[in-house]
């Protein structure tokens, strides 16, 4: 993707410069290219019909073929009703990982990226549970039609799988955060527990400037929601300690980075936070706003906020005086460390994924081996 109205101010040029996934990252050809098992949708629809209604498993190759075979938009729609069945038959536990990478990619190719991500969201209803890879073509596909709402919600099942692991899911998923941040959206309690959370672990897995910024934003909105609404309410389906302290926890960030050298926090994240802290104090008399009753611990931690206000005072005016605050905002942090990162991420990711689609072929294959024996043998017991 050649563009350079999607990156920050601070790194423009008057040359076209590169940004987030490239076209040979994107390009279907590789999947494409897999030997075609061109099959008619309607016969493979009334098979899996007829197999419903006598109670027996549809099984996985032909939920495949019917993904492989979609062709338009129309068909997709269908589609997601047999993915639907399938996950909720005896061979749910079968969906191949080579299925959910080729709906995906259906989805986008036919305009129905809505599909993927209603599906992504509903993952225990569909059994959508998608590599990295997957992950990283519909994170894009949002980022470069500017919608960062629509990718941070594919960036929030990221986090909730916990699949951080892949440095270009990091960077992208950091980017879509960013960028969806400086839009300066009104956030549910629930959108700041979400993004709170993707920031800290993400940034967990990041050693600089913009690893840290995030943690310190991230586990300052975790710890808002903390503070308003009790630990509970925090870790609940979350993949988040249930140990109380997230405030602390950030302040420990800003301690960090004071010992940390070439090291900074974003002006523009410290200054998030200390809003953060001021809300809290404004509304300290109002917090319990469920009707859960608090635990002793939730008390606790509410009459550390002026504690905790007091601290972040004392880091801040340490940073100052050791050089530690970057003016940048997060969003231009991140923009740099995704034109000085990405691109070198990508050739290790593109030469993994050709490796991965072989091995899916050859179980595709064995598979296929597999039914036709089963069919043989049936042949020949009758």
């Amino acid at each position: 993707f050649i563009s350079s109205t999607v990156l920050h101010p601070s790194l423009c040029c008057p040359s076209v410069r590169r940004c987030l996934l490239s076209s040979a990252y994107t390009d279907p050809a590789v999947w494409e290219q897999r030997p075609r098992d061109a099959q008619d949708l309607g016969q493979l629809a009334s098979l899996m019909d007829r197999t419903y209604e006598r109670k027996f498993p549809v099984s996985s190759l032909v939920i495949a073929r019917f993904i492989d075979n979609l062709s338009s938009k129309e068909e997709v729609d269908q589609a997601q009703y047999y993915l639907y069945k399938f996950r909720h038959s005896p061979n749910c536990w079968y969906l191949r990982d080579w299925t959910i990478h080729s709906w995906i990619r259906r989805c986008l190719k036919y305009g129905a990226r809505d599909k993927a991500l209603y599906s992504l969201k509903n993952k225990v209803q569909f059994g959508m549970f998608p590599d990295d890879f997957s992950f990283n073509l519909l994170i894009d596909s949002f980022i470069k039609d500017e919608d960062f709402k629509g990718a941070c919600s594919v960036v929030e099942e990221v986090m909730l799988q916990e699949s951080f692991e892949r440095i270009s899911t990091q960077i992208l998923s950091l980017y879509a955060l960013s960028k969806y941040l400086a839009t300066k959206p009104e956030l549910s309690w629930q959108e700041e527990r979400s993004l709170g959370a993707s920031l800290m672990l993400d940034g967990l897995k990041h050693e600089n400037s913009v690893g840290f910024s995030a943690r310190l934003l991230g586990l300052a909105l975790i710890g808002k929601v903390e503070l308003s609404r009790g630990i509970h309410a925090v870790f609940h389906e979350m993949p988040l300690i249930w140990t109380s302290g997230y405030l602390g926890r950030a302040l420990a960030v800003m301690d960090a980075v004071c010992d940390f050298r070439d090291v900074k926090l974003s002006e523009e994240v410290l200054n998030h936070v200390e809003e953060i802290l001021k809300d809290l104090s404004v509304n300290a008399d109002g917090q319990n706003v469920t009707d859960t009753p608090r635990e002793e611990d939730d008390e606790l931690e509410t009459q550390k906020l002026p504690e905790y206000i007091n601290r972040f005072k004392e880091l801040k005016e340490r940073l100052v005086s050791q050089d530690r605050i970057d003016s940048r905002s997060l969003e231009s942090l991140v923009s740099a460390l995704t034109q000085q990162t990405l691109e070198a991420c990508e050739d290790a990711d593109i030469a993994e994924y050709q490796q991965t689609v072989s091995v899916w072929e050859a179980e595709r294959q064995q598979l296929i081996q597999r039914e036709r024996e089963t069919k043989e043998k049936n042949q020949k017991s009758v």
